[in-house]
């Protein structure tokens, strides 16, 4: 969302957006403190390469880094099950969040430590069975070693988390990530070919030229490896979701935060719906989705052709911040009502820019079923579920 993922996550590109203003400005952030969504996407874009217009995208070598835009990330969420009843859901997000622009004048030395790139990191576990999440963070300057991206042989990394092309090479990925008794060692293979968001993969976030992100997703991955937690190493199997944005971007002075869908049905289709509120509680006229067949056809969906509508909410004991967890999701030209119940209520991201990122159970007519994911932002800057109004009011 994104980070600018969010935008929607889009995913994610926000955050990692707030983490390179907060930066910018002083040391890691201590996490007593946080930074409000609105002002950490008003830092400066001088000097960073636009998404302006659709461009060809060029596999794998898109799955690499470019530096020369603001910020950029790479994301992947995923539903997984163990042999013996067991449910998970991940999240691994690396952002790259540049701190001076490519023709900065910025002094540099001989040391090997200095860089204009700051890596920022999320990884997340659900544990449907023990009815806990756990989320961690980690900040790296792009340097010595300790974090970097690039496209051939394909690897992004903070310190030991990591993506990088599987046996074989890409399309199969590697996702890595550990720490204080969690983690996960997955392979995702893509079942679909690459999705390309927006127009061509240019995704409009909001009025104006280059207000916009190069944006595609990888939507069904079939995955398998290991998940850990304190209870031990389990073998999984399960489906993935993978996102890709890389932008110079801000939200509107009109918008707040947003709400970020991806769903993988069992009939096949995948769907990926969001909305960026607005001050006054509607959706942006930017927001979008698109519906996946099972062929891999993707169809856009204009704002207009989905309603998002909030069924139940839950106040987080952490922060007292009330996120829309249960929603209806109506899409009237594909005959779709789907209801939207996360895995565990509290799947909130206490890092340094709150949100709640989650896995999530779906259910339809005729006995539909599927999985996903649903990203929320941007509640605690005076968006509230209780507030939220529908794209279609």
């Amino acid at each position: 969302m994104s980070p600018v993922r969010l935008f929607v996550a889009l995913a994610a590109v926000l955050v990692a957006v707030v983490a390179a203003a907060w930066w910018s400005v002083r040391p890691p952030p201590d996490r007593t403190a946080r930074l409000s969504l609105a002002e950490a996407m008003a830092s400066d874009t001088a000097g960073y390469a636009r998404a302006v217009a659709p461009r060809p995208f060029v596999f794998p070598q898109d799955h690499g880094p470019h530096p020369d835009f603001r910020s950029e990330w790479w994301y992947a969420t995923g539903n997984l099950d163990g042999p013996g009843g067991e449910r998970f859901g991940y999240e691994l997000t690396v952002f790259r969040i540049a701190l001076a622009p490519p023709d900065s004048t910025a002094s540099a030395d001989s040391s090997g430590w200095t860089s204009r790139q700051l890596y920022m990191a999320h990884f997340g576990l659900t544990d449907g069975v023990g009815r806990t999440h756990r989320a961690f963070e980690r900040f790296s300057r792009g340097a010595a070693g300790l974090a970097g991206a690039h496209a051939s042989p394909f690897r992004v990394w903070l310190e030991g988390w990591s993506f990088e092309e599987g046996e074989g090479g890409m399309p199969a990925m590697r996702v890595r990530a550990a720490q204080d008794g969690y983690a996960v060692d997955l392979t995702l293979r893509p079942d679909k070919p690459a999705v390309l968001q927006g127009d061509r993969g240019l995704s409009q976030k909001g009025p104006g030229i280059g207000n916009a992100s190069h944006y595609y997703s990888l939507t069904r991955l079939a995955t398998e490896g290991t998940v850990e937690t304190p209870r031990g190493r389990v073998a999984v199997t399960g489906t993935s979701w993978f996102d890709r944005e890389w932008s110079t971007s801000a939200l509107a002075a009109d918008q707040v935060g947003w709400d970020w869908f991806a769903l993988q049905l069992a009939d096949g289709r995948d769907l990926m719906l969001y909305q960026l509120r607005q001050k006054d509680g509607t959706a942006s006229p930017f927001s979008s989705g698109v519906i996946v067949a099972p062929d891999g056809q993707a169809t856009p969906l204009p704002v207009s052709a989905y309603r998002l509508v909030p069924e139940r909410s839950w106040r987080s004991p952490h922060s007292g911040i009330e996120y829309p967890v249960a929603w209806r999701v109506d899409i009237p030209q594909e005959n779709l009502v789907l209801r939207v119940t996360p895995v565990v209520d509290d799947q909130e991201l206490n890092v340094s820019v709150r949100y709640w990122e989650g896995a999530v159970d779906v259910s339809g007519p005729g006995g539909l079923s599927g999985r996903g994911y649903l990203e929320m932002t941007g509640y605690g800057d005076g968006g509230t579920a209780r507030g939220l109004r529908t794209s279609a009011e």
